[in-house]
């Protein structure tokens, strides 16, 4: 990997809300809100940035993941499966049930498609056994698309769909495969970018965002920086957050040139909050689940 460039301009706070493990930003458009989760605590979050407010549903159970549905309310991957909330954030409908061992997995870092589909994958909670797998959820029902994963995470497209990111991040690999938006299939994994850990810095890719430039945004847990990787998969820029563990970032605002980044609590009590930054560029817009698909 080449040298790490000179540190670009660093996250600010904009929300103080505690999560143990905040995860999964999407924005969305029509209302200028950014959801997000935390993941342990079974809560998910409705922020409005021009008011500084937020409300609150509860999930019941572990959530990894949650995105808009084509035609109102909402799609989240829980512990026992992927389910469809009203526009209220009512639990309504299991669309399928986590195949795995709910004991030790749940659903984790989630992406809809080009197409409206929803990829999802788990996490193996012992990180013992690699039984993690990602998945794809479409009107035929759930599919399995890769297996012998720890974490499943860092779910984005590419601007032209083609191409589909996937990080398993204990294993600090990011992959790239080649995705065919018109089955949903993804083929010709290969290494994006693997990352080489030290005794002093185990930042490793977790959850990601890519921009309109076709660059891939990756958040460094236990890392405290977020790494902007060309298409080549070459370094180009880190920014620091004043956390140690970013989760993930997702583009939003009036042009999608603010990325907004979740984190995870330190043992330390800092972190858990919600992180922004004027990136300089747009990102992709939120895509929505349609069940059709």
């Amino acid at each position: 990997m080449s040298a790490r460039p000179a540190d670009g301009a660093p996250f600010r706070r904009v929300l103080e809300c505690g999560c143990k493990v905040g995860e999964s930003p999407v924005w969305l458009p029509e209302s200028a809100e950014l959801l997000f989760v935390d993941v342990p605590a079974g809560r998910w979050f409705r922020y409005d940035p021009a008011r500084g407010t937020r409300v609150e549903y509860d999930a019941g159970e572990a959530i990894g993941c949650v995105a808009p549905v084509v035609g109102g309310g909402f799609v989240a991957g829980l512990r026992s499966g992927i389910w469809r909330f009203d526009a209220a954030g009512v639990k309504r409908e299991l669309l399928a049930a986590n195949p795995e061992d709910t004991a030790v997995s749940r659903f984790n870092d989630g992406r809809v498609d080009p197409a409206g589909r929803l990829l999802v994958g788990t996490i193996d909670e012992p990180k013992a056994g690699g039984r993690a797998g990602l998945y794809r959820l479409d009107r035929r029902g759930l599919a399995r698309l890769a297996d012998g994963l720890m974490t499943s995470n860092g779910l984005a497209f590419s601007p032209d769909g083609k191409t589909l990111y996937h990080s398993d991040t204990p294993r600090f690999v990011v992959y790239a495969y080649d995705y065919d938006v018109a089955t949903g299939a993804a083929t010709n994994r290969r290494v994006f970018v693997r990352i080489e850990p030290t005794a002093t810095d185990r930042g490793r890719p977790d959850g990601a965002a890519v921009d309109v430039e076709g660059c891939y945004w990756s958040a460094f847990y236990e890392g405290g920086r977020v790494c902007r990787y060309d298409p080549g998969g070459r370094l180009i820029a880190v920014h620091p957050v004043p956390a140690r563990s970013p989760t993930m970032p997702a583009f939003g605002g009036p042009r999608l040139t603010t990325l907004y980044l979740t984190t995870a609590r330190d043992p330390d009590g800092r972190g858990g909050d919600l992180f922004a930054l004027d990136a300089g560029v747009a990102g992709l817009p939120t895509r929505a689940f349609d069940p059709d698909a």
